[in-house]
């Protein structure tokens, strides 16, 4: 009744093989190989590790429910607590557990099997002799271990075998994606920390940083200190490249599948294992203007009883004082973020002689509205008669009041990256550059501002090559001639 209890514990499969791959790192592993078999008769797990092993008494001990004390005090790697891990994130998946080690050649197997347990009505574990029939055992070196996990009745369900293969390979191909970002340091190999590499069926996961901290266009904030106790918690801030300064396929990643906004907030670690992100410890709202707002949180694991560390190292909570610690530093760790996406536009809002749209703050409401004094639009107003000219203003008005506002929301909440601006014509740009200019110069514009005020408006700055070159010709005096395509 308890083991079966206990398999409801809550691990995902994801969580599961992060929490096994866990000790293989502890036990120093420098390549741990996955396996997913969904060819043979049944559906196997296996992972593989080239760590320093266990004797049969270490194995004996470490197959025992509650192996360690969770305050047990621990190697700054020790990436275990309760001595639970092994078993409990195993049985979530699989109804039998073999482990199989070695340490200097010698080779000790034992196994979990809770039908024999169920058939027994007592907790046997099962030693056999030899190993060379569990799967993947004949890969091992002279020192490693392996864990296998067979009759996986979680994952594929009685009596539908081939369908359970398929979700097997694609729950487990999903499970990659996870394993990439819980142990992205160990994967990269930072300076003090031993490079893991980490394989599934021969394919390498790669590192997923996710405050792509190597890119240039990233913000490094400062490193900040908080001291618990006699132990010490390091918060660093990170605001991610804006979309344009990323390749889409590496901005898509770096999204996750939740996306930016549930993306956003803190990143706590423990000795190096992502332990939980996507959050702010309700110190903030997840906005639309913060998206790009990661922090780093380094934990030792001297203080998992304060963080209250769950069984599945998938959960924390920071104590007081951290708490306390990130309050006050919560209103800078944002503001980067925002400047991010807010200031490509301040110029351009600044200036009332440029800007298609005008913004126009009245009391608690923001309204935008086209801008009259756009030169284009003056210039086509000054040759129409009058009648014309105030039916022209009126449809100008009419358009303005039907921006679509609540699509635009939609679309820039859900995926900025993808909201272009209409794309302008060749004939449509070199008119608006020769008239904006003629009309700017006549306004007492200076010609060294002209390219600084062009550079920093639409449609100019999405097409500043083109326009470039036309403002060289104008300066040459030269007649503009209509653009070539790109």
């Amino acid at each position: 009744m308890l083991i079966e209890s206990m398999r409801d514990i809550g691990y995902s499969l994801e969580t599961a093989l992060a929490d096994v791959i866990d000790n293989s790192i502890t036990s120093k592993a420098s390549d741990i190989q996955l396996f997913a078999d969904t060819s043979g008769p049944e559906v196997r797990i296996g992972v593989l590790d080239n760590g320093h092993g266990m004797t049969e008494e270490d194995l004996l001990l470490a197959m025992r429910l509650g192996s360690r004390n969770p305050r047990e005090q621990r190697e700054l790697s020790d990436l275990g607590r309760f001595g639970l891990g092994l078993k409990i994130a195993s049985f979530s998946q699989c109804r039998k557990l073999t482990v199989v080690t070695r340490r200097d050649g010698e080779t000790s197997t034992a196994i979990w099997d809770l039908d024999y347990i169920a058939e027994c009505d007592d907790w046997l574990v099962q030693v056999p002799d030899d190993a060379t029939a569990v799967p993947w055992a004949d890969q091992m070196g002279k020192n490693g271990t392996l864990v296998v996990w067979e009759n996986l009745d979680r994952l594929v369900e009685p009596g539908a075998v081939a369908k359970g293969r398929e979700h097997v390979v694609r729950r487990v191909n999903d499970a990659t994606e996870h394993l990439e970002l819980v142990f992205h340091r160990f994967l990269s190999g930072e300076p003090g920390l031993r490079k893991t590499a980490i394989s599934l069926n021969g394919r390498a996961l790669q590192p997923h940083d996710p405050f792509q901290s190597n890119h240039p266009a990233t913000i490094v904030g400062p490193v900040q200190h908080i001291s618990v106790g006699d132990k010490v918690v390091v918060v660093q801030s990170f605001t991610l490249p804006h979309h344009r300064k990323v390749p889409p396929a590496e901005w898509e990643r770096l999204a996750g599948r939740a996306g930016y906004v549930k993306n956003q907030g803190f990143y706590v670690y423990r000795a190096k294992r992502l332990i939980i992100h996507g959050t702010w410890f309700g110190l903030a709202r997840q906005t639309e203007l913060t998206k790009l707002a990661r922090v780093r949180i380094d934990m030792p694991n001297g203080l998992d009883a304060e963080w209250k560390i769950d069984v599945k190292k998938a959960s924390a909570q920071p104590p007081y004082k951290v708490r306390e610690g990130l309050r006050s530093i919560i209103e800078t760790i944002g503001a980067s973020s925002k400047r991010v996406y807010t200031a490509r536009g301040r110029a351009l809002v600044g200036d009332s002689r440029l800007p298609v749209w005008n913004r126009v703050q009245d009391k608690n409401e923001i309204v935008y509205r086209i801008n009259p004094e756009h030169p284009v639009i003056c210039d086509f107003v000054d040759h129409l008669p009058s009648d014309l000219a105030t039916g022209f203003l009126r449809v100008m008005e009419l358009v303005g009041s039907t921006l679509p506002m609540d699509a635009l929301l939609a679309d820039l909440g859900g995926e900025p990256e993808k909201v272009k601006g209409n794309a302008v014509s060749d004939e449509t740009l070199s008119h608006t550059v020769r008239t904006t200019v003629r009309r700017l110069r006549a306004s007492g514009v200076k010609p060294e501002d002209l390219s600084m005020m062009l550079q920093l408006t639409e449609p100019f700055r999405s097409n500043w090559p083109a326009t470039e070159r036309l403002l060289t010709q104008i300066a040459s005096g030269e007649e503009p001639v209509v653009c070539e395509p790109g």
